[in-house]
C-alpha cells in the first residue's frame, strides 16, 4: 500500500436534522392541549436556540420535546447546553440554549495525548477544531475509531470521524 492513510476526528452535527426538529417541537406545541393559549417560542440563531416560555412547566416541557425530536433524528443531546432560566418581560421565561460545535483546544490535547500513548504507529495532530490521524495501516487507525468510540460518554461533546481515506 503506498502513502498514508487518515481520518479526522470532529464534533459537528447537522443543522438541518436540528432546524427539521424544532419545527416538529412548533407543531406539536400548536397542537397540544396542555399548550393551549400558551405562548411559547424557539427562535434558532447561529449558535444559540432562545426558547421564550410564560412558565417554568412550559419551559421543561420543551426542553422534554426538543429532547426527544433531536434523538429521533439522530442527533446528540450533547450538543445541547441548557442555560438557566431568567425572568424575561412579562412574565415569562427566558432559556438559552447553547449549540456545542467543534472540539474544544483542551479536548483536542486530551485525544491527541491518548492516541499517542496508547498507538506508538499512529500520527495525530490538531487543525483547528478537530484532530487528524494518520497511519501507514488502516488496521492502526480502525483500532483508534474503536477505542475512541469505547471513550465517548467521558468526552462533552459527540465525536464523528470523516475524510477516511
Amino acid at each position: 500500500m503506498a502513502g498514508e492513510v487518515s481520518f479526522d476526528v470532529v464534533s459537528d452535527f447537522d443543522r438541518q436534522e436540528l432546524v427539521n426538529a424544532l419545527d416538529q417541537v412548533r407543531r406539536e406545541i400548536a397542537t397540544r392541549f396542555d399548550f393551549k393559549h400558551a405562548h411559547v417560542e424557539l427562535e434558532l440563531g447561529r449558535e444559540t436556540i432562545a426558547l421564550l416560555a410564560d412558565d417554568e412547566y412550559r419551559v421543561r416541557s420543551v426542553r422534554d420535546l426538543i429532547e426527544s425530536k433531536a434523538v429521533r433524528r439522530g442527533l446528540s443531546l450533547k450538543i445541547f447546553d441548557w442555560g438557566d432560566p431568567k425572568p424575561a418581560g412579562g412574565g415569562r421565561l427566558r432559556q438559552e440554549i447553547g449549540l456545542r460545535r467543534g472540539l474544544s483546544e483542551e479536548l483536542a490535547r486530551t485525544i491527541q495525548k491518548l492516541i499517542r500513548d496508547e498507538f506508538p504507529r499512529v500520527r495525530s495532530q490538531i487543525q483547528g477544531d478537530a484532530v487528524r490521524v494518520s497511519a501507514k495501516s488502516k488496521d492502526e487507525l480502525q483500532k483508534v475509531i474503536v477505542r475512541l468510540r469505547g471513550e465517548t460518554e467521558r468526552y462533552p461533546v459527540p465525536l464523528q470521524f470523516e475524510n477516511y481515506r
